[in-house]
């Protein structure tokens, strides 16, 4: 009897991916990179926005990616922004972006993404703009816009649980106060490593 032959296809796709398009070009790229390897069964794909720092730059790199690449039903695309100094317009209009699929959606960190890196070793309480890196300093004192994977990585489920309080009742759209919806994100990452 004679054996069939099966040629490879190429490389198996993973189950779901992950694509975020970020304002920032280093931080938060470097953060997303090193949830990238929790598991194989994601994977996620970060878009660096070197030259346009804005809502509107973000959104425009995200959408020329899909139009590109495409995205799967199950793929899920993220635009992850700080509050910093954009008007509810520049925002609101991410926001609109992000209900017009079920796997578009928007993360904020208000004021600034260092916010959210905070949450990983204390609960956030009386942050401001100004002092929001500043107390980040004091358990990362290096910290520069480099993530620092061995001191973060381990704390994540502490920052999403901290973040989940700060954001009780759950925002629908983005925090206008002191707060951030990047949990939502980091949670579904660690969800969907081991399903």
């Amino acid at each position: 009897m004679r054996r069939k032959f099966k040629r490879p296809l190429g490389q198996k796709r993973y189950k779901k991916m992950f694509v975020v398009a970020s304002e920032g070009a280093k931080t938060e790229p470097q953060y997303f990179k090193m949830l990238n390897t929790v598991s194989s069964v994601v994977h996620l794909k970060c878009l660096k926005n070197k030259h346009n720092s804005s809502p509107e730059g973000v959104l425009r790199l995200m959408k020329g990616h899909i139009k590109s690449e495409g995205l799967k039903n199950t793929d899920e695309a993220w635009l992850v922004i700080d509050r910093d100094s954009w008007t509810e317009q520049q925002i609101n209009q991410l926001y609109s972006w992000s209900l017009q699929e079920a796997n578009y959606n928007l993360a904020l960190s208000n004021p600034k993404f260092e916010y959210w890196l905070l949450l990983h070793f204390e609960n956030g309480s009386r942050v401001s703009s100004m002092n929001c890196s500043e107390r980040l300093k004091k358990y990362l004192p290096d910290y520069n816009k480099d993530i620092q994977e061995n001191k973060i990585k381990s704390k994540i489920p502490q920052a999403i649980e901290r973040a989940k309080e700060k954001d009780s009742p759950e925002c629908q759209d983005w925090p206008r106060r002191i707060g951030t919806t990047v949990y939502r994100l980091v949670e579904k990452l660690y969800a969907d490593r081991v399903s």
